[in-house]
């Protein structure tokens, strides 16, 4: 089989270099190299794509080897309509390692039609390393090597405005644009580049906070096979992605009109405010998520899927998104319930098995963020507790209880401070202890939840019924 390369593949376009990436993974090339090659094919973009590792081992050598191509193989329900699509991805120009080719790298800052900077270097990616130095070759952290570039384009052009480049991050971080503009900051004041340098940075650029959301399993080993046989060429490359795709950018009608994502047909919003996207996102995503897996495997399931697609327990993922979390939100309506049917239907995804045991890591401290507050949310607009959320509760409360699910042994996983109250909490049997026990436990949730009226009494119950009844029949109870 013939390797891939621009040579033995026709129908490639080479664009000029107009972005620089940070990062060669999985994600960026599924999600951000995609919108730029759809761009370019539909909206006239025409925008190739520099790709700089971040880190001093990494993937541009594989990636120069097949000239920056790869397929993209998206996966999915579309209007409930399985899609299994493979394109082939043209839009990176070249993989740079700076760490041995510093020059190359900092040349960057010289191409005149370079305009945007795009990053994923995970969540620890953005932060401020104090022993870099400008000297250095290249500096370790991100935002360092970042403003290495910067500092020397604004030498390049002597601080014209027009040379300016639009900076978004997409790391997995709330307000992701603010931290890595607090970082460069704290850069320009830490090499002493001078309030010209700083002046030009803040009116010149644009860094803004962005929130994206596809799930990427990445390169497809089980049946990478079945790929080359169709598409006909050696990938060592091949990515594998989801249909679903949202990236929202916080940034103003002048940013849109120069990434014209919108023009192209993508999921991209750009917006005044990311932070109602960002809250929709962890409400009707990882809110359910969270409750569901839970309740759904102490029911006898084991994947995301099969509880969306239960007769009896579709019924309680939907009360708890439709009549429960969405209700807290402010968004509008409309917008938010198109968002939890897209949400629905990648839950329903065919081509992923998503295991509902993976989702319980750490279940605690994420009931805390994702479904604490629409609880407070929903008793305060609506004078009444949700009882979905408080038995996604009480389900994760006794799935910590350990034991075994008929042949498989449940083990809890999380800070063992947390497993070892509620070890302590079950040992005597009492559901109402334990209740109070968990609720009143504020390293967990920061606060003594038995304040809140009424909550007690109902997880109490819940956690009784579970222990009497069973999860799916204390379920049926609540939603048939």
């Amino acid at each position: 089989m013939e390797k891939l390369n621009r040579q033995n593949v026709s129908g490639t376009t080479r664009y000029p270099e107009r972005i620089i990436q940070f990062g060669e993974g999985n994600f960026l090339r599924a999600f951000v190299d995609w919108m730029v090659y759809n761009m370019n094919r539909t909206a006239g973009f025409n925008a190739g794509v520099v790709v700089v590792q971040p880190l001093p081992t990494g993937m541009v050598n594989m990636l120069n080897e097949q000239d920056g191509l790869y397929h993209v193989n998206l996966q999915g329900l579309s209007n409930g309509q399985p899609v299994d699509s493979i394109e082939l991805i043209d839009v990176i120009t070249r993989g740079l390692n700076p760490y041995e080719q510093f020059d190359e790298y900092m040349q960057l800052a010289e191409n005149p039609d370079m305009r945007f900077v795009i990053s994923n270097t995970t969540e620890a990616g953005i932060a401020f390393d104090p022993s870099c130095r400008l000297s250095d070759r290249p500096a370790t952290s991100y935002p360092g090597k970042l403003v290495q570039l910067l500092y020397h384009r604004y030498q390049t052009f002597n601080g014209a405005q027009d040379k300016g480049w639009i900076i978004f991050p997409c790391e997995l971080i709330f307000h992701n644009g603010t931290e890595l503009k607090r970082c460069i900051h704290q850069y320009i004041e830490l090499w002493g580049l001078g309030d010209e340098f700083k002046n030009w940075f803040d009116t010149a650029c644009g860094v803004y906070c962005t929130l994206v959301d596809r799930i990427v399993p990445g390169y497809p080993r089980d049946t990478i096979q079945e790929i080359l046989d169709r598409i006909k060429i050696e990938d060592k490359l091949v990515v594998k992605a989801e249909i679903f795709h949202l990236w929202v950018i916080e940034a103003p009608e002048t940013v849109a009109k120069e990434f014209p994502a919108v023009q192209a047909g993508l999921n991209v919003l750009f917006v005044p405010n990311e932070k109602p996207y960002h809250d929709r996102k962890v409400t009707l995503l990882n809110g359910p998520h969270t409750v569901l897996s839970p309740v759904g495997y102490l029911s006898g399931l084991d994947t995301v899927r099969q509880c969306v697609e239960d007769e009896v327990i579709g019924k309680y993922v939907r009360r708890v998104m439709f009549d429960e979390l969405l209700p807290t939100l402010d968004l509008p309506q409309e917008e938010s319930e198109k968002f939890a049917h897209d949400v629905l239907e990648r839950f329903c995804n065919p081509f992923v098995k998503h295991f509902v045991t993976s989702i319980m890591l750490n279940s605690f401290p994420k009931f805390k963020t994702r479904d604490l507050p629409g609880l407070k949310l929903y008793l305060e607009r609506k004078g009444t507790l949700p009882n979905g959320l408080i038995l996604g509760l009480a389900g994760i409360i006794t799935y910590y209880k350990g034991g075994k699910r008929g042949n498989d042994d449940i083990t809890p996983n999380d800070d063992k401070a947390i497993v070892d109250l509620l070890a302590q909490l079950w040992s005597n049997g009492d559901v109402a202890h334990v209740a109070q026990g968990v609720l009143a436990a504020e390293f967990i949730w920061g606060e003594d939840l038995n304040r809140i009226p009424g909550l007690t009494e109902r997880l109490t119950r819940y956690l009784a019924d579970i222990q009497e009844k069973g999860m799916r029949a204390t379920v049926e109870t609540l939603v048939c």
